[in-house]
């Protein structure tokens, strides 16, 4: 169903890396699980409503809210993929993530909205009805909830989308929420004891967590989170595969939605070479990121002396001691200014925001460290922030 879907509505589907077909895929997504969650809501809704079941009735409610979801990431992917203008020249990709912002709220105010009408029905309790309608509509939606998760964790996949890997995730919960209206209903059927105010209660609680952890992960990216650890090694690897390039630092990337990065970093070169040749490099690298994966990048060449061997020993030497204090830690930008009575020692340490150690505490470590193996050297340390994944 789902590739038959995506054949028959996403044109040059294999081609993601183009922001229309990106847009295509979440206009598809969102269209089909809109229709979806109509569906279940008007089936579950009129059998709630008929055996006055509270717990039914918040599940089909819960479906209207996810076909309002759907709404929103429909306009986020539309509004996403509008080009860039003069007053927004990163483009409007973070539309998408303003998207999923309105999304977790609504979902936490029909989560708000769900709790108030259970327990309502657990202080004045009313019969409920239980028949073969109620399993059979449960059933199917759970069985409805299930393809809709694995068709929306696929597409967002495909495009790396958070906004359909989330109605990946609701879906499941949703799959989880109607099983428990189920469970309750037959407990009850069994038993003579109404649990259907209290699986409502379930329910709802269950919805304002979810809605919780949605808001949680659609602040994250408009405040700026970490890049993905393994896109930032993939972007350190591919830097260091080029001939003459000796090391790379103080990389940021910076996120303006999905498809929509950018990216600067320091490229170590031997001080010794061509400046025109090591400059000709950098641009055939900004270039090959650009061309191969969509990436602006922007690079600044950094010189080192690679023709002194007692620089090159003591470079090598600091950093291993540095990564003694945490092993996180790096060094880069090293230089050595020789005196009559002593060498100052300049460098950079890159520090992850959460070393155990302050500025002035880990400057004071290092540089005693250094001193207790080169007694004539003077350090002149600059600690930078990590703007990256810590897990170097």
């Amino acid at each position: 169903m789902t590739d038959w879907i995506v054949k028959m509505f996403v044109p040059d589907a294999q081609n993601v890396g183009d922001a229309r077909v990106r847009t295509r895929y979440g206009l598809v997504a969102s269209i089909t699980c809109i229709v979806c969650n109509v569906v279940l809501c008007l089936g579950k809704g009129a059998v709630g409503l008929v055996a006055g079941s509270v717990s039914i009735v918040a599940d089909a409610v819960n479906n209207l809210s996810d076909a309002s979801s759907n709404v929103v990431s429909l306009l986020g992917f539309k509004l996403a993929s509008r080009p860039a203008d003069e007053e927004h020249p990163y483009g409007h990709g973070r539309f998408e993530y303003l998207a999923g912002l309105v999304v977790a709220a609504l979902v936490c105010a029909i989560g708000l909205n769900l709790l108030g009408s259970s327990v309502e029905k657990i202080a004045h309790p009313e019969p409920t009805e239980f028949g073969p309608a109620v399993v059979i509509v449960l059933v199917g939606s759970m069985l409805v909830k299930l393809w809709m998760a694995a068709f929306n964790r696929r597409l967002g996949r495909v495009i790396s989308s958070d906004t359909l890997e989330a109605t990946a995730i609701d879906s499941r919960n949703d799959v989880i929420a109607t099983a428990a209206v189920l469970v309750s209903a037959v407990v009850s059927r069994l038993s003579g004891f109404d649990l259907d105010g209290w699986a409502g209660l379930a329910v709802g609680a269950f919805i304002c967590w979810s809605g919780i952890e949605l808001v949680r992960e659609a602040v994250s990216p408009l405040l700026g989170t970490v890049p993905d650890p393994a896109y930032v090694e993939h972007i350190r690897n591919k830097i260091m595969s080029y001939p003459g390039v000796l090391g790379t630092h103080d990389l940021m990337v910076h996120d303006y939605g999905p498809g929509r990065q950018f990216a600067s970093a320091h490229v170590e070169m031997a001080g010794e070479g061509d400046p025109f040749e090591q400059h000709d490099l950098l641009d055939n690298i900004e270039q090959d990121f650009k061309d191969e994966e969509g990436l602006v990048m922007t690079l600044h060449y950094d010189p080192i002396v690679t023709n002194d061997p007692a620089v090159r020993d003591m470079r090598h030497w600091i950093d291993l001691a540095v990564k003694g204090i945490d092993e996180r830690l790096s060094i880069h930008d090293l230089r050595c200014v020789p005196g009559p009575t002593h060498t100052n020692v300049i460098f950079d340490c890159a520090r992850p925001a959460n070393c155990a150690l302050g500025r002035t505490e880990l400057k004071k470590r290092i540089a005693g460290l250094v001193q207790e193996r080169y007694p004539r050297a003077i350090c002149k340390i600059t600690i930078d922030d990590s703007y990256v994944s810590s897990r170097q």
